[in-house]
């Protein structure tokens, strides 16, 4: 062994300058000489472990030599540089999540300014706050719509009126699945007597009835004119409120009036306007019957008819009908007075037909306009002779005494006793003043050839009594 290194029991250390052994407790005498540099620190221990190996604890000696403040000093470093790693991740999804905050902000905006225009068409450009006011209390009450003496407001007329006005459906079936047309009508009696039209009604069909309150009821015809177009049908199991008549002969021109119907399905219309004039002979469209009626401006639609025209008493003075408007002109409607409806309601609830009634039994074109007579002409496939007159027979009811005479269809009747006639109005009025159902009315026809020929001859038939309404 080299005499310069000497075994200490804790490693080598070195020999001193003068070759003089110190023990490693005594401390050494300093030097004579200039004090060198400070040594480096040597690094910090660290936190001691376990060697996973071994299980041998390594740097255990030099952190027992640690004081508890450098300890406690470098657990809070660890802390604070764990606490700092943790601010900043903190810090960068902050900022991040304000980037995509602002992003859709930008492009909400950009989109918003590119649809500008169009957002500013759709609401006008203006911003717009509506305000609303309600009626003074009680002013929908029904007492404040009539004056002292009992005449109604436009509006109290219209209630007083409105639960006495019916709907009609009639269908062809009796399952109801084929709808055929509808009308009103005017409740007459609260146990279910129903005036309306004879053109609102099937002879052979089904029919409800609707009331104000949605109430649905079957009804059965009691009787029907199609001369006078006025119809009567009746429900039963039914407590109905009934309209108060008034009289037609009190109407003065001027005077405010209401139609009160449902057109085109919309249930209780009501239209107003007055009375244009009284005492209008007007003749239906499809029977060309003359009747008695109450014109108006009041418009009356074909949903209308058997609807009824009231005055501001809330009484019913006419029986619209839209059989009796002039399809040439605006505003002029017509309703079949309720004195001249009066007997015939009374007589189809009491007989279910007017008495007196005739039937000839002939379908006929007349000619009491230039597009009738071209009518004839096209079913004869030639003119008719310059100068001829009378009425055209296209069919005949075979179940009619006429049917059995000389008379043939594509011929004409030029005279009744002797009497000329041209027209319906001729034939009708000539008959029914001198003869009844029942009698015998002679009659003279012609035959017209294409070459112009005229082979007249003549004929009588037998009046048949009509109790159908058909006719």
């Amino acid at each position: 062994m080299d005499d310069n290194n000497i075994y200490t029991g804790g490693g080598i250390v070195p020999p001193a300058s003068d070759n003089t052994y110190i023990p490693k407790h005594e401390k050494a005498p300093a030097p004579q000489q200039e004090q060198p540099a400070p040594a480096p620190q040597p690094p910090r221990p660290h936190r001691p472990v376990y060697d996973s190996f071994m299980y041998e604890p390594i740097g255990f000696d030099e952190y027992d030599r640690m004081s508890a403040a450098e300890i406690k000093a470098d657990e809070e470093r660890r802390e604070r540089k764990l606490r700092t790693a943790r601010e900043r991740a903190i810090l960068v999804l902050f900022f991040l999540m304000v980037l995509l905050a602002l992003t859709v902000c930008i492009v909400g905006i950009t989109a918003d300014l590119i649809r500008s225009k169009d957002h500013m068409k759709a609401i006008g450009g203006t911003n717009v706050v509506l305000y609303q006011n309600s009626k003074p209390e009680g002013a929908n009450d029904l007492e404040n719509f009539v004056d002292e003496n009992g005449r109604y407001t436009t509006e109290g007329a219209a209630a007083a009126v409105k639960e006495s006005i019916v709907e009609i459906y009639t269908y062809s079936d009796p399952f109801r699945s084929t709808l055929k047309g509808t009308g009103s009508g005017v409740v007459l009696t609260a146990d279910g007597y129903i005036v309306t039209n004879a053109h609102v009604l099937l002879a052979d069909g089904y029919h409800d009835i609707h009331t104000c309150d949605n109430k649905v009821y079957n009804a059965k015809i009691v009787g029907r004119d199609a001369k006078t177009d006025i119809a009567v049908i009746k429900v039963n199991n039914a407590e109905l409120c009934p309209a108060v008549l008034g009289d037609s002969d009190e109407v003065i021109v001027g005077e405010k009036v209401i139609a009160v119907g449902n057109p085109a399905g919309l249930s209780n219309t009501v239209t107003d306007g007055i009375v244009s004039a009284v005492g209008r002979k007007i003749r239906s469209d499809s029977t060309g019957f003359e009747m008695n009626c109450i014109q108006t401006n009041a418009a009356i639609s074909p949903g209308n008819s058997g609807g009824a025209l009231v005055n501001m008493y809330g009484q019913v003075i006419g029986i619209t009908s839209s059989k009796y408007v002039s399809s040439s002109y605006e505003g002029l409607g017509f309703a079949i007075t309720i004195n001249d409806s009066k007997p015939i309601i009374e007589e189809l609830i009491s007989n279910g037909f007017i008495g007196g009634r005739f039937r000839i039994g002939i379908t006929l074109v007349d000619m009491s306009s230039e597009s009738k007579i071209e009518t004839i002409e096209e079913k004869l496939g030639f003119p008719i002779p310059e100068g001829f007159e009378g009425v055209y027979i296209d069919a005949f009811d075979p179940n009619c005494d006429i049917a059995n005479t000389d008379l043939k269809a594509g011929d004409f009747i030029t005279a009744i006793n002797g009497k000329s006639i041209k027209t319906y109005d001729d034939l009708y009025d000539t008959i029914s003043a001198s003869y009844a159902a029942g009698d015998k009315v002679p009659a003279t026809c012609a035959h017209v050839t294409k070459d112009g020929d005229i082979s007249y001859y003549n004929i009588e038939f037998k009046l048949m009594p009509d109790t159908s309404g058909d006719f």
